[in-house]
Parts: structure tokens; sequence; C-alpha cells
């Protein structure tokens, strides 16, 4: 049974805004109504609206009405005429328990009385996974402050919304790199040519070896910003222009990974000069006019307003509380329009812009870049820079806000004012998060660990399919002691081996390893061999190790660990088949119901986990495939 649910619901307190598919099992946020962009439900069916990736066009890849699994990533685009539609996460044939906990968890940090837990006064986030929008919903407020930075009355605040418009801040640089990457396939420029060939001024400071693509790759040598400000320029818009392509490098060009607004600020008068047109222009009827993004621009109009987030209170320069008016002081000395910032959107319109980048360049048969193009973007220019890995504008393999969707072909960006967008070509997912983190003032703590989560939680609900369907254990992040999953004594005679399959993907303070102990509990030494951790694999493990010889007088246990540590940058680890044997006979067999395992910190996966949910373990072990006779196992699939 479903019902639609159209309005607000609270969460410990705190109001969420939604119009969503509510199904009796659980209260999944999935909008239906005010996407303008996104294909009707009717549409799925046929018609111009394009390919609807439904779950039964995988059943090649598995059960009919299972997503495809996060296991089996994809290595192309995908085609071109999808089109973003709606759909539960069951739907979509995802798991929505991460779903439900995410909206839990963003509402709590919108809450000002949790103190170090508050994060930012309102939110609006949008998860897709291979063409369908899987939950999209709101929490907070969009204007919560006054101009004295002093808390509204509830009757005077503002709701943030689904459509609600948030500054982009530093995301605006994709917007910036997509248009050079444009004017590249036109043949205006070139990567590899120094940035001085188009634009003379530029060569100053000796840098005149700067190419195109260290301004696109944060690895020209440039500062990271202004100095001064470009708001204390005085001379108006042109002198400001000249103070850019004036600046003094700080390390020569290639040598060093430098984040710097200079260097899309300098790209932006780069591409301008080679099209003779302004950047704002070279946005709308580039990419957001022909995308649809009629939300999406620089210096948003008035009819806007009342939809749009407010940021800080600025009192240096003096220019009071700002709603929509860009928030970063140089992109508003620049009159609005920068390279760097400037772009104010909503996250059905980043929706658009990011299934445009996993369809190769095209939306609604509406081709913004080739697939070569998006595979410049995407390219790692920047490999030899351990960590900083970079395409042309976009981010790659940051797991800092990417969580549980990091891998090496993952892109995306965060803004200062609160935002982020992670796009993983490997499951055709991403995630959105739009904050006003800023709003009153920039003194609240990171958002990263609200960006890790909504990267993480879509990650959790695409499931993966353990081999050979027997019963599947599950760690996500043990917060406190490592999460351990224990047998009972077992006995045997002679050399013992432990077999196991494991989906581990985990951050760089996790691991996971099989240990082994002959004294009951007391003292564990680990398997030789069974050590795994890191991010990337995205398939399954095979581990089959021996163990130390016996006798074990009091009987042998296995456990195995997974130690956690914060910040959770993956998203955990599943293991299945466990197995002990003596090389003829299955000691242990974990995909017997019956079988002595301790859990804590690990829950137990049914095949699939929310499609199954409330039915009961039938015992006997059957169901799970134990063994009825004592044959040796270990070496199936």
């Amino acid at each position: 049974m479903r019902d639609t649910v159209v309005g607000t619901y609270e969460v410990e307190g705190v109001r969420v805004r939604h119009s969503a598919y509510v199904t009796a099992a659980a209260r999944v946020l999935v909008t239906l109504a005010g996407l303008s962009l996104l294909a009707p439900p009717a549409a799925a069916h046929g018609g111009e609206a394009g390919r609807r990736p439904g779950t039964v066009r995988e059943a090649a890849d598995g059960l009919p009405g299972f997503a495809r699994g996060f296991d089996r990533p994809y290595r192309g685009f995908a085609p071109a005429n999808t089109v973003l539609h709606h759909a539960t996460p069951e739907q979509a044939g995802l798991d929505p328990r991460p779903v439900e906990a995410l909206t839990r968890r963003l509402a709590e940090w919108t809450d000002p009385g949790r103190g170090a837990g508050y994060l930012f006064p309102g939110a609006t986030a949008l998860l897709a996974h291979d063409g369908e929008v899987v939950a999209r919903f709101a929490v907070g407020d969009a204007v919560r402050y006054g101009a004295r930075r002093r808390q509204l009355p509830p009757r005077s605040r503002v709701p943030a919304r689904t459509d609600t418009v948030y500054d982009l801040a530093s995301l605006s640089k994709l917007f910036t790199s997509v248009v050079a990457v444009q004017q590249i396939e036109a043949g205006r420029l070139r990567l590899d040519a120094p940035v001085a060939r188009y634009l003379p001024a530029f060569a100053a400071h000796g840098k005149g070896r700067i190419t195109v693509e260290q301004l696109l790759t944060h690895t020209s040598g440039l500062p990271p910003d202004p100095r001064p400000p470009l708001w204390q320029v005085r001379g108006g818009l042109r002198a400001r222009e000249q103070a850019i392509a004036r600046v003094a490098p700080q390390s020569p060009p290639g040598a060093a990974y430098r984040y710097s607004d200079l260097n899309l600020l300098s790209a932006q008068l780069l591409v301008e000069k080679v099209t003779g047109r302004r950047l704002d222009a070279l946005v709308r009827e580039g990419i957001t006019g022909p995308l649809g993004m009629k939300d999406t621009g620089y210096r948003p109009p008035a009819s806007l307003r009342s939809r749009i987030a407010a940021t800080g209170v600025q009192h240096s320069p003096p220019r009071g509380l700002l709603r929509g008016a860009v928030h970063d002081t140089n992109a508003w000395a620049m009159g609005g329009v920068a390279g760097h910032a400037g772009v104010f959107s909503t996250v059905d319109d980043l929706a658009v812009f990011a299934q445009t980048l996993l369809n190769g360049g095209t939306y609604r048969g509406h081709t913004v870049l080739s697939r070569h193009g998006v595979r410049l973007l995407a390219h790692n220019y920047t490999s030899r820079f351990a960590g900083d890995d970079h395409g042309l504008g976009f981010e790659l393999n940051q797991s800092w806000y990417m969580g549980g969707l990091t891998g090496p072909r993952t892109l995306g960006h965060t803004g200062f004012t609160g935002t982020s967008l992670v796009v993983d070509p490997a499951s055709r997912s991403f995630a959105i998060l739009l904050t006003n983190r800023v709003h009153p003032d920039d003194e609240t703590p990171s958002t990263n660990p609200a960006r890790r989560a909504v990267a993480t939680a879509l990650a959790r609900s695409v499931p993966v399919r353990p081999p050979g369907g027997g019963r599947t254990w599950s760690s996500e992040e043990p917060a406190g002691p490592p999460a351990t999953l224990t047998t009972g004594p077992l006995r045997g005679h002679g050399r013992l081996y432990v077999g196991y399959r494991a989906f581990v993907d985990t951050g760089s303070r996790e691991g996971f390893v099989a240990e082994w102990s002959a004294d009951g509990g007391r003292t564990w030494q680990p398997v030789p061999g069974t050590a795994l951790s890191g991010h990337y694999r995205r398939g399954w493990q095979r581990v089959r190790a021996p163990l130390p010889a016996g006798p074990y007088p009091a009987g042998l246990r296995l456990r195995w660990l997974h130690t956690g540590g914060r910040p959770f940058e993956g998203r955990g680890v599943e293991v299945t088949g466990l197995r002990v044997t003596d090389g003829t006979r299955v000691l242990f067999d974990g995909d017997c119901a019956t079988a002595p395992l301790t859990a804590r910190g690990w829950r137990l996966l049914l095949p699939p986990p929310w499609r199954l949910a409330g039915t009961p373990d039938t015992g006997g072990g059957a169901a799970f495939g134990c063994p009825r006779s004592g044959t040796d196992r270990s070496r199936e699939g």
C-alpha cells in the first residue's frame, strides 16, 4: 500500500519539507511535484522523454527488480537519451533505509541547540541513481537570521524548500570549466597553449609559460586569492581585470598543486577574450539555456527572491544581509559574474547538469559537450600530486566529501557556502547538497560531515549482490569498539583453512581483517594475508588462508574485525561465504542459520533486506545452504 504525502513532518522537532511517495514500510522522501526539468511519470512509458532506465532493463545483470549492484561498476557513459525520472528507492531497486537515516541526520544538523552538532540553518538535497531521482527533500530554513545576525521569530523565517535557490560559490568553477572545454572543442583554445598567446597582458611577472590546462587544474603556480581583494581595487571592472592579469605567481608552472580562485578568474578573462562574449552569456547560451536550467545563472532576477536562501551579513565591505547577491566579495567586485563564483541554482537544475555529464554531454537531445569533452573534464591531469587528483575544473577521487561514492572516476566539487556535487560514473549516481552554512556568518563548523553523509547514503542504498546468494553481514561505521563477527570454538585436526568473500570500501583510517584465537578469545592474532582496506575496488575479493596448525585444546575461534576511524569515508564492509575447513570437512559454515556466530556492530542482510523486511529466519539453515554432509565447499564460488 502506498500513500502520497505532500507537506511537512517532524524529525525530533525539526520540520522536513517534501512532496513524496511514502510506503507503508518507510517514509521515503521522493519528490513527485515541481520538477519541471525531470520527465513526468507518464513519460516513462515512451515518447520524447527518452529512455527510462528501469530495473527490469537490468534483468540480464541479476534478478528483475534489483538495481545493478554497486559491485558491478559501469565502464562507459549512460545512454545519451537517459532522462531523469522519479522513483522511490524500492522502485529503483535500492535500499531505502540509508536515505531515511540521511533525512534525520540532515534535520539534526539544522538545530542550533545541538551545539557542535549544528552545521547550517537550512539545506536541500537530491540523490539519483541510474536515471532515477530517488530522494529530494529540504530541512531547516532558507532565512533564519536578520541583518543584525539575530534569529528571527519563527513566523518571520523562510523555510528551505526543494526548489530553494542557493548561492553555489565554487561550484561555479564547473560552469566556467565547461565553457572553456567548449572553446577547446570549437578550436578557439588549446589546452597546451600558453594563456599569454590569447591574453598578452597575462605574461606579466614571468607567467608567459602558464598553459590553459594549468589554469583549469590548479597547477599554474598562482596564489589562492587576489591580494588586495578585488573590491579594494579602484577603477571599476576594467582595473580589476587588469589586476587579475598582473598577479605574480608563487611557484613555477606545473611545480605544485595549489587551489586558487585566480585560476578560474583568469580562465574567465580567457574565454571572454576568445569569444568576445561575457561569461554569463556563454553559460546561459552554452549550458543552462540548452539544458533548460531555468533557475540557474548569475545575478538572479527579483522574481526568484522569495525562493533564494540568505547567506552572510557582511560589514567589510558593508553589504548587509545577502539574499540574491553573491556572497564571495571578489565575485561581487566583478559585478556578480566571475569565473570562480557567482552562479545560483537549485538541486533540480544541478541534477540535469549532473545527468548530462553521465550521458556524455547530452540531455533531452541537446548536446553541450562531446563525449571527448566530458572525458577531458574527468581525466586526471594531476596524478603526480598524490591526493590532489584533478580534471579540468572538476576534482576527482576526494573521499573527504565524496564519501562512499569515492573512486578514481568520481568527479565533483564543493563550495564555500556549504554546497557539494558528487557524480559517480561507475554507479551512474550523483548526490547534491546545497546549504546556506554562511548564514548569518561563516563561523559554523565544516559542512564536510554532511557532504560525506549525503554521498555515502546513496552509495549504501545501491545494493551489492553477494556471490553465491548466502548469508551476508554488513558493517558500516564502527563508532566505538571495532565491529566483530566471532565464531564459537571450532575443533579440528591438522591444518585448517578459512575462506570467505569480502566487499571492502573503507577510508584511510579503517581496516578489515580476520583474526584467530586459541585461548578462548583472550588474545587474538591476525590471519596472514587477510587484511583488506581502501576504496575503488568495487568488487568482491575472495580470501582463502591457512590457519596455524593445531591442536587447539580450548578450541579455535575466528573473528572478522572492522576497525573504524573518524571520519568514515567509505561505504563499509560486507562479508559472505564464511567457512572453516580442514581440507576435507566443513567445520564452520556461515550460511547455516544455526552456525555459532556472535555479531557486534554487524547486521545480517537478507537478500534483499528491504524486500524481505519482516520475513522470519526459518532456522535449520536449509534456506541458506547449510551443508547436509561433511563436504568441503571452501573452493566453491
